[in-house]
Formats: structure tokens, C-alpha cells, sequence
């Protein structure tokens, strides 16, 4: 079977016949496939962008571009659904890719709507003076050297309000204040809530004995158990810091973005703390000091 070529102008004018057919019979199911498609191709962007993938982010575009010149100017070979597909396949192959941050992103949406809702009633953080900020880093490095020590086992999450509902949901509400001899008796060996994770946010103890979702990663070393695991597995899917106390080694580590620093001594955990409460302090307390040692 012989293919006639289309000239230039013939593929462009099956092109306007095409638009003009479209435009003629649309409905509003059209619409909404269009919107679906477009929503699709600014998310995969959004997820590239946001992670760094700029040079990923060109590709990807110029994969598209490439997908509708050929749609366009070898409508002979290439059948109509061919763009559609083609974008579908490119676009899931980009979320597969990045499937830790898309998985953050979307356990993140409801803590931007509840900052929103907090910008815009007012219910900001709690204004606390510089002192009580100096106490909590004091209460938490002290908790966690003391166990250390005594190779207790722990693990606690200082998180900026962005921990999904099922993570919390899953241990108790403490909702206290934070002090060095609660957080080691939370540690306990034989208390019933040792062995999931303790929840700081901002200036208490929100929940304890959570569980939380392990890393899937092969490439850290053999010797990291269950909480270490775990301390990782949160960073990678929300914004938080993880300290954590080996219960075999006593080593401290802190865990960052899936980064694990091991043998954390007074002054690693102070930055880390100071980093932590810096950013959830509201603006005046900020202004009236910045060192906290």
C-alpha cells in the first residue's frame, strides 16, 4: 500500500479542517479533558521545577513540542491518539521518577491550607518568650544525651506542622509541654510508647508512640534498624528534622531530607535546634534575639 506525502500547505490545512471541525461539534466533556490535560502537564512541571529538575523541566517540553509536530505534520504515519498517549507516557515516567517528592507534595497540601486559614484568622504561632525557646533546646539536648548514654532508643520528630493526620493519629496526643524527664520517661524501655516516635512542634510535645512510613531505599548501611528507617522515611515525605539515639551504639544522628549526620555532639544538635525553632518563632520573638547557646 503506497502513503501519499502531504505537502506543507495540505497539513495545514487538514490541521484547520481539524480545528474548525473540533470547535464545531465541541462539548463540554472537551473541555474538561483539555483541563485535565493541561492540569497533568503543570503538575509534572510544578513536581520537576520544585525538586531542581530544571534541565529535566526543558526536556520534558521539548518531548511535548516534538509530540505535536509529529501529531501535526505526519498525520499520514501517526495516528490522532498518538499525542495523547504520548504525553500520558512521558508524564508518568517523570512522576515515577520523582515519586518520594510527589508523595511529600501531596501529604503537604492540607498543611498549606491550614497556614492559610492561620494567615487569615490571625491564628498564627503562639508568642513565646526568647527564654522558653532556650529551655525546649536545653530540655531536648539534655533528654537525648542522658539517653545516649544509657543506649535508650529514641526517636524524635521536630516538625513545622506538616505531618499528615494518619502520622499523628496513629500515637497518642501528648500536647505538653516539653521537659527532659518526659520525653526520657516517653523512652522508657518498658514504657508502652517507646517504640514509636515522639512529635515536637513547635514548644511541646504534641503526640508520642507514632508510627511512620519507612524508607524504601536499599543504599543505606545494613546496620540502620526499624527507627532508623523510619527517621529517614519521614524526611523524605515531609518537611521535618528526625534525631534519633541508636539503641545498640547510643549514636545520635540527625536526619535531614533523607540526609542522615551520625555522631551528633552538643553543638551539631544545637544548630539543628536553633535552625528548627528559628524558622517557627514568630517575627518579634526573632527580633529579640538570635543566639541561643
Amino acid at each position: 500500500m503506497a502513503f501519499r506525502l502531504l505537502s506543507v500547505s495540505d497539513r495545514l490545512h487538514f490541521l484547520k479542517d481539524g480545528l474548525m471541525d473540533f470547535f464545531a461539534n465541541f462539548q463540554v466533556i472537551f473541555g474538561v479533558e483539555i483541563f485535565c490535560f493541561f492540569l497533568l502537564i503543570f503538575f509534572v512541571s510544578k513536581v520537576l521545577r520544585d525538586n531542581d529538575a530544571t534541565k529535566l523541566m526543558i526536556i520534558y517540553w521539548l518531548l511535548i513540542l516534538v509530540g505535536g509536530a509529529l501529531t501535526v505534520f505526519a498525520v499520514e504515519f501517526i495516528d490522532s491518539q498518538f499525542f495523547l498517549f504520548f504525553v500520558l507516557l512521558i508524564s508518568a515516567f517523570m512522576l515515577i521518577l520523582f515519586n518520594v517528592e510527589v508523595k511529600k507534595s501531596l501529604w503537604d497540601v492540607h498543611t498549606v491550607k491550614e497556614s492559610l486559614v492561620e494567615k487569615l484568622t490571625g491564628g498564627s504561632a503562639e508568642v513565646r518568650p526568647q527564654a522558653d525557646t532556650e529551655q525546649c533546646i536545653t530540655n531536648i539536648i539534655k533528654a537525648l544525651q542522658n539517653m545516649s548514654k544509657n543506649n535508650v532508643g529514641a526517636l524524635v520528630v521536630l516538625s513545622k506542622g506538616s505531618l499528615p493526620k494518619q502520622v499523628l493519629q496513629s500515637g497518642v496526643t501528648i500536647d505538653a509541654e516539653i521537659s527532659t524527664q518526659l520525653i526520657e520517661g516517653i523512652f522508657f524501655p518498658k514504657a508502652p510508647l517507646h517504640d514509636g516516635a515522639l512529635i515536637i512542634h513547635g514548644h511541646k510535645i504534641q503526640s508520642a508512640g507514632c508510627f511512620l512510613p519507612l524508607t524504601q531505599k536499599t543504599s543505606y548501611p545494613k546496620e540502620y534498624g526499624t527507627r532508623h528507617r523510619a527517621a529517614i522515611g519521614i524526611t523524605e515525605v515531609a518537611n521535618v528534622i528526625s534525631l534519633v539515639v541508636s539503641e545498640e551504639t547510643g549514636i545520635i544522628s540527625i536526619v535531614k531530607q533523607g540526609n542522615v549526620t551520625r555522631y551528633a555532639d552538643y553543638d551539631m544538635l544545637m544548630d539543628a535546634l536553633k535552625d528548627y525553632y528559628w524558622q517557627e518563632m514568630p517575627l518579634t520573638d526573632k527580633k529579640r534575639g538570635g543566639n541561643v547557646r
